[in-house]
């Protein structure tokens, strides 16, 4: 898995831009909802990324001072490991573990969400036991681990192979993360350390039954055994949530490509297991193309020269086609943008025209988090130009494009979620947004309809 605008920007409208009605799906699902399934408050889910806190300084404190965690219903972190014998685990290996990140790294009190600096002798430090003191001062919000994600899906088709290997998997999970048994590590964690802290765990296997990152195994009997996976993990957090007097929320990231659903996932069947799915609706496009293109319209555009276009009512349409209840679909949004360098106006802005590469970026050529998007709008050197029937906007310099959300693409997105009765909104990933959570403040007024 991957991945507003304020000050002098001068805004120009697109020559293919129309001031229409977004159509509706012509699909639905049957409204089959589990026991555990949650009441109607719209979801609002975010990704903390564990690496986050290094370069970009983006700490679990600024979730609150952000205002951001006050609005979330689900904060994910991103991620845990599966090691080579098929289990969860917690180290300090380049590339395969951070638990200084995780719960060793002390933090002093200025960067604490309480105010109150780290000690020596307490067993838990670091994002684990900020993510605690944010569950204190956010009493509603509930905090999942999730597993895997593009680097770390390497080893998912192993752990659910075989009975054995998924009871085994999701017993090592449970226990590091649920029951809180984090490996004791120069001092911190050991038995029990963080009890309490997760209330559920998000499934990120990217991807069942088809090729995701180099190096990751998958199976043709991965899409069952994705499933059986989805009940194991169901019957023993339920099991253990009979000890403790609580439910354990189970989630999943969904893909968008049709292709990627049919190999590896039985719509019909993980929602009697999972409380919900975040269906990905960003990556449709991006510089790893050389054409520019949106990355998360909303819906498909007419005048896209790629056939079989990709787009949020499509990704989640497929989904209803294929038995998903609507209720339980989360759509997924970015909090970053796509960008192309060497861009022709080609007489549309810089949309659909061949491109040099990836423009240059902060962190990664071609890949940039929305707060400096916002900075490069309000320079009065970009224009922001918008396909309003389609639901998405891009930023052009007359080289440089970027396809990105800003609040008023997510206005579209929220006021669509609910007339579709979808299940609420995904954010990948929250350090993306404005230091005052601009983003997150326009997904919390949408799906709030205020």
């Amino acid at each position: 898995m991957r991945r507003r605008f304020l000050g002098r920007l001068a805004v120009a409208a697109c020559s293919l831009s129309l001031v229409v009605g977004l159509p509706a799906l012509t699909t639905a699902a049957s409204a089959h909802q589990p026991e555990h399934h949650q009441g109607p408050e719209y979801k609002r889910v975010g990704y903390f990324t564990q690496w986050g806190i290094y370069g970009r300084n983006y700490q679990v404190k600024n979730l609150q001072t952000s205002g951001t965690a006050a609005k979330l219903t689900h904060l994910n972190y991103a991620f845990a490991n599966i090691g080579t014998d098929g289990k969860c685990f917690e180290a300090n290996v380049p590339g395969q573990g951070d638990a200084w990140a995780d719960y060793q790294r002390p933090l002093d009190a200025a960067s604490s969400v309480d105010g109150t600096a780290d000690t020596a002798e307490q067993p838990l430090a670091g994002n684990f036991n900020q993510l605690r003191e944010l569950k204190k001062a956010n009493p509603r919000l509930k905090t999942m681990i999730s597993i895997g994600g593009w680097g770390w899906s390497t080893n998912f088709s192993d752990a659910a192979l075989t009975p054995a290997s998924r009871s085994a998997f999701v017993a090592s999970c449970i226990d590091v993360f649920i029951k809180g048994n984090l490996p004791l590590l120069d001092g911190k964690g050991g038995p029990g350390s963080a009890a309490g802290l997760f209330d559920g765990i998000d499934i990120d296997w990217e991807w069942p039954g088809s090729a995701g990152n180099a190096g990751t195994v998958y199976r043709p009997e991965d899409k069952k055994n994705f499933t059986a996976l989805t009940a194991e993990f169901r019957r023993q957090l339920d099991a253990y949530g009979r000890k403790t007097h609580r439910h354990y929320d189970l989630s999943a990231f969904l893909p968008a490509a049709p292709a990627k659903i049919d190999a590896g996932f039985e719509a019909r069947k993980i929602f009697n297991y999972l409380d919900f799915g975040t269906v990905q609706g960003y990556d449709f496009h991006g510089p790893y193309e050389a054409t520019t293109n949106q990355q998360s319209a909303l819906t498909t555009p007419r005048n896209s020269p790629v056939p079989n276009e990709f787009s949020d009512a499509q990704a989640v349409g497929d989904w209803l086609k294929r038995g998903a209840p609507a209720r339980q679909l989360v759509l997924g949004v970015p909090f970053y943008g796509q960008g192309w360098t060497g861009v022709p106006d080609g007489g549309t802005h810089g949309l659909y025209q061949p491109s040099t590469g990836p423009a240059p970026a902060t962190w990664q050529p071609g890949n940039e988090d929305y707060h400096a998007l916002k900075t490069l709008a309000a320079s009065g050197t970009y224009h922001v130009y918008r396909d309003t029937r389609n639901g998405f906007a891009w930023l052009y310099d007359g080289t440089n494009f970027w396809t990105y959300d800003d609040p008023q693409v997510l206005k579209a997105k929220t006021s669509w979620i609910r007339d579709h009765g979808l299940g609420g909104a995904m954010v990948w990933s929250l350090d993306g947004d404005t230091a005052d959570g601009e983003l997150i403040a326009a997904i919390d007024r949408g799906l709030s309809h205020r």
